[in-house]
């Protein structure tokens, strides 16, 4: 036991403590930034297996913040580096990967078995997909989002409210890390403080992360925390489903109009223009957009006047 000699010796991990951390399973989705310190620590921890998830290679554009890669590993799939670095770490784990994006439907399969789920993934049409799953099947959530000179780590699901029940609404911004810019040393803040709730949910440590968010600000280097426990789940919540989902007795509605229509029966309109022609509410109205966010608000409008089902598509998630 002199691998993990100096985390034991501590009276909250002790041999009950590491003993937990062996026989955990986690679910990470994502191998880019957040990952980079999320990975290694897990892994030198001593936490038994870990199933890791991305659809990507490494770019010279990722070097910067995800550092587990290094330029010879550009153009290699994040997962197979990734998963190589944890090995390397730690030769008594299992490191599994599966070299896809995740999507509302290979989700479900991959979320079976698991003690936890670690979201890294900046998506946040991933982010309430795996939310959704989780709370359904009382699975612990650690959710983090980083943008520019700040983020947030969180811990959701597993008896605690969901990530709805904190941020309910559309966000404001469909802004990422590509299009507004980020800085290293932030993401790996922000992805250690994921790790270490990961580790107090897999010690069983009271206070528990879950039903709690911390927020950093690495401008002014200041931080809040705040709990949510008794937040209440939205009474009206717009579920991702796959493309391979949709119906032929569903109305499907692209939102892009230089898009490929994802289904025969799916047709071009805008949102404004659906407004006006509203389908039966009997049939289940299927929004399409990219990223999820132009159908998430268009939904939030056409809620308020249309008594129907309403599910949102995020083609670069399905």
């Amino acid at each position: 036991m002199s691998r993990y000699a100096r985390q034991m010796i501590l009276p909250e991990v002790g041999l009950a403590g590491q003993s937990r951390l062996a026989a955990a399973r986690i679910l990470v989705v994502g191998a880019g930034g957040l990952a980079a310190p999320v990975l290694p620590l897990l892994a030198g921890a001593g936490v038994g297996h870990i199933t890791l998830i991305d659809g990507d290679e490494v770019t010279l554009s990722n070097l910067h913040r995800q550092t587990l890669f290094a330029e010879a590993d550009c153009g290699h799939m994040k997962v197979d580096i990734a998963a190589k670095r944890c090995r390397a770490l730690n030769s008594e784990i299992i490191v599994e990967t599966v070299a896809q994006r995740l999507t509302p439907a290979n989700a479900p399969a991959l979320l079976a078995n698991v003690d936890l789920v670690l979201d890294c993934a900046d998506s946040y049409a991933v982010s309430y997909l795996l939310s959704d799953l989780c709370h359904a099947k009382d699975i612990p959530l650690i959710s983090a989002s980083v943008l520019g000179l700040g983020g947030y780590a969180g811990g959701f699901c597993g008896g605690a409210p969901s990530l709805r029940a904190v941020f309910p609404e559309a966000p404001d911004s469909g802004a990422s890390c590509e299009t507004a810019g980020v800085l290293g040393p932030v993401v790996a803040m922000i992805g250690a403080q994921q790790a270490q709730m990961a580790l107090n949910v897999l010690l069983e440590l009271d206070p528990s992360p879950l039903g709690q968010v911390v927020q950093v600000d690495c401008r002014s280097f200041r931080s809040t925390c705040f709990r949510f426990d008794h937040a209440p789940e939205p009474e009206t919540a717009f579920p991702f489903v796959a493309a391979s989902d949709l119906q032929d007795c569903d109305h499907i509605i692209e939102l892009r109009n230089d898009a490929a229509l994802l289904h025969p029966t799916a047709r071009y309109a805008s949102a404004e223009a659906l407004e006006q022609d509203l389908p039966d509410p009997a049939s289940r109205l299927v929004l399409c957009c990219a990223t999820g966010l132009r159908a998430w608000r268009a939904a939030e409008k056409i809620h308020d006047i249309w008594p129907g089902k309403i599910v949102l598509v995020a083609a670069s998630a399905s």
